[in-house]
């Protein structure tokens, strides 16, 4: 079982049947390393599940890169807005190492609920994950400090520390790389 079958099986709870045709829909990708999935502007018209490798989505304002998140084995990899509301896409998505994807094209990703009588309800729930991920991201943001924000990630997320440059790493928790190089020391120390 891939880790978008387990992902999809353990998020929604479909049957074995659903499952296999769900899965059937995407298709696997490899991208090498500083490879882009998506750039800004244009229009993202697929969705990547990374079974492994690190991607990192990120936009650039004022000639200054800010990383808004690394994306590891088992996150989906989009630019939402871009994607379901045929906009313009802000983020760039690149890979970092690298990476097998399990993509679905736009169009794919419409046929699904031909496939699957309850996709509404699944894409719902999808979306709805999205949504929780991106309300704990602003909840750790306002009410942690630099410290515990990057303690946290340090937890979860130790081998990060070893494989993404630390600037990707302090962009993402809303620190500079001083900030979190000084973090780091005194974590150690």
């Amino acid at each position: 079982m891939t880790e978008l079958e387990k992902y999809i099986q353990n998020s929604f709870a479909v049957s074995k049947e659903d499952l296999s045709k769900i899965s059937a829909f995407f298709k696997p990708v490899l991208l090498k390393k500083n490879d882009h999935f998506l750039k800004t502007g244009r229009y993202c018209d697929r969705l990547g599940f990374v079974q492994s490798g690190l991607i990192r989505e990120y936009v650039t304002i004022d000639g200054k890169e800010i990383t808004k998140w690394i994306s590891t084995q088992g996150y989906f990899v989009v630019d939402l807005s871009s994607f379901l509301f045929h906009r313009a896409a802000r983020w760039n998505i690149q890979a970092l190492t690298d990476c097998e994807l399990y993509v679905i094209d736009q169009k794919d990703y419409q046929q699904i609920g031909n496939v699957i009588p309850s996709w509404p309800e699944l894409e719902k729930l999808f979306i709805a994950k999205c949504f929780t991920v991106l309300e704990d991201r602003i909840l750790t943001h306002l009410s942690m400090t630099a410290e515990q924000r990057y303690q946290q990630l340090f937890t979860y997320n130790k081998e990060l520390f070893n494989q993404v440059p630390l600037q990707y790493l302090a962009s993402m928790l809303g620190m500079t790389p001083e900030t979190l190089s000084r973090l780091r020391k005194k974590s150690i120390g």
